[in-house]
């Protein structure tokens, strides 16, 4: 991408995190200070919802041993995912990393709407502290909240949808702002087809933002009409319908999957080709399978309902269409190994991540198809089975498509280098860890091994201490990342401009970028993504 002739002078100066105090940050109008505190409330939530975990697995080391009561275990696993849900997974690359780089790889100066920006960040922060409320009488639900158990309960249920619809609201918020910066804040020459494919994949992820997120808001607020008012919208017994609530949630939540797993995709484009050092293969085959995944997204969601009664012809059709919607996911995975085939590939930390997210990914999607037929779905329904499923294709892509993005773009955001080495332990451990914790849960699905059991028969012993013993590894890699990432920004070297030599506009900006992010509007004149060639 021609767009000024060199990076920006300056850079390891401050740049935008020149400005010090509270204020300076809490009243900030700067998409990447906004995005930098997205980042860091996003990753605590991901570090205690790993907490969780870690004490679920070890309540799972022996088939009888108690550490904590079945209520006790109930609210672990309903605070990991709903943490690792609706705190982490969903907002960190859109409103982290995508509130930071969208301005930065448009060519603009920021957000098209910043005062709204910082509005959407602090409905978020209310959004968790009502959350954090709740647990004066902490949910038990699971992170589905499935009625008719969520309308009795006497969990604190009304408090925390409360919580979610802020949530919500600001995921709505943010949606709303990155659709119009990118159709009316693109660099001058930057054409649909000269825009990153991080770009394309953000842009699908708003418009689900959009459409799908005030679904989850009207069934939760459903919900708390009929706990606070004694209207039946799901409880037989006033004459609501439990299965409705299942149809509103996954409706939402079946199109959201892709809110996770979009950007993480559309950093797997940004990071192929600059460790490939090869053009992208198939640009707008890329470009245009976001679309179509943000679109067959919102007609599956009735795969996660073959079990509750719908007639077998509804069953048929959402059985044929979760295989469709496999099409343009499979063309993504093409055209990125397409772009290795032959390239110049290298292994720093960001493309490691990258591989990662590829290989994981696959297996995710490949034992996607048990679950989309109806015959093995109802077998391995509600079984570890699906837990494995979902953790490949969710942590598997979404957290290693975030790790290659922080990985790739620290330099960026803090001016400053982390030690490759460190970062290179750090993804053995995750990925040797993330092996063994989940694909030893296939193996206990098939066996017949369910999900949120708390105790389970001795047959499954072997299987759940190995899957704690990875999980043990997962947790010491984390660690040593985070670690990495600490001692990167006191001690870090000085990063440069462009360390990865990559072409797209926002490497054309000092590291850390200046609060204007470019001195000079650049002018685009080719795509971003021209490796191999002399100029590159």
């Amino acid at each position: 991408m021609e767009a000024i002739g060199r990076p920006e002078a300056g850079g390891n100066g401050g740049g935008y995190l020149a400005e010090r105090g509270w204020r300076s940050w809490a009243f900030t109008l700067d998409h990447k200070r906004i995005g930098a505190m997205y980042l860091w409330t996003t990753i605590f939530f991901f570090l205690v919802g790993g907490v969780f975990a870690l004490l679920l697995r070890l309540e799972l080391l022996s088939p009888q041993t108690r550490y904590f009561s079945n209520h006790a275990y109930n609210v672990f696993f309903t605070l990991h995912g709903s943490m690792m849900i609706f705190l982490f997974i969903i907002p960190a690359i859109p409103s982290g990393l995508g509130n930071f780089f969208i301005p930065l790889h448009l060519g603009a100066r920021d957000v098209a709407f910043p005062r709204l920006n910082l509005a959407s960040y602090w409905v978020f922060v209310a959004g968790f502290l009502v959350i954090i409320g709740s647990l004066v009488a902490p949910m038990d639900t699971g992170w589905t909240f499935y009625t008719p158990y969520s309308a009795k309960s006497a969990a604190a249920v009304t408090t925390l949808s409360l919580g979610l619809f802020l949530i919500g609201l600001s995921s709505i918020l943010t949606g709303l702002n990155f659709i119009v910066t990118i159709h009316k804040l693109r660099a001058p020459g930057m054409t649909w087809h000269r825009m990153p494919l991080f770009l394309w994949s953000m842009y699908a992820t708003s418009i689900i933002q959009v459409i799908a997120t005030p679904v989850v808001g009207v069934t939760f607020l459903l919900l708390a009409a009929e706990r606070l008012l004694g209207v039946g919208f799901y409880d037989p017994a006033k004459g609501g319908d439990p299965v409705l609530f299942q149809h509103f949630f996954w409706f939402y939540s079946h199109p959201v999957v892709y809110v996770m797993i979009l950007p993480a995709m559309g950093i797997i484009s940004e990071v192929i080709p600059v460790f490939s050092r090869k053009p992208i293969f198939g640009y707008k085959a890329i470009a245009y399978s976001s679309l179509a995944i943000a679109f067959l997204g919102f007609l599956v969601w009735g795969h996660h309902m073959f079990t509750s009664g719908m007639s077998p012809l509804a069953n048929a059709i959402f059985s044929f269409l979760t295989f469709f919607v496999a099409v343009p996911t499979a063309v993504k995975v093409f055209n990125w190994i397409a772009t290795l085939y032959k390239g110049s590939i290298t292994f720093e930390s960001p493309m490691l991540y990258a591989l990662t997210f590829i290989f994981l990914f696959a297996v995710g999607g490949l034992t996607g198809p048990f679950l989309g037929a109806l015959a093995t779905n109802v077998q391995l329904h509600d079984t570890y089975f699906v837990v494995a499923h979902f953790h490949y294709t969710m942590m598997g892509g979404t957290v290693m498509g975030f790790f290659a993005g922080l990985h790739y773009w620290f330099p960026k955001m803090t001016g400053k280098m982390l030690n490759e080495k460190v970062a290179r332990l750090a993804w053995a451990l995750v990925f040797v860890g993330f092996n063994v914790t989940f694909f030893t849960m296939f193996i206990a699905g098939t066996r017949g091994m369910p999900r949120r059991y708390a105790e389970y028969l001795p047959k499954f012993h072997t299987e759940n201490v190995i899957s704690t013993i990875g999980s043990v590894v997962l947790a010491v890699g984390i660690l040593v990342m985070c670690w990495n990432f600490f001692q990167g920004l006191r001690k870090g070297g000085p990063a440069p401009a462009n360390p990865w030599r990559a072409l797209s506009l926002e490497w054309k900006a000092a590291s850390p970028p200046d609060t204007e992010n470019f001195h000079e509007i650049p002018i685009v004149t080719e795509w971003p993504y021209g490796y191999g060639t002399p100029k590159a």
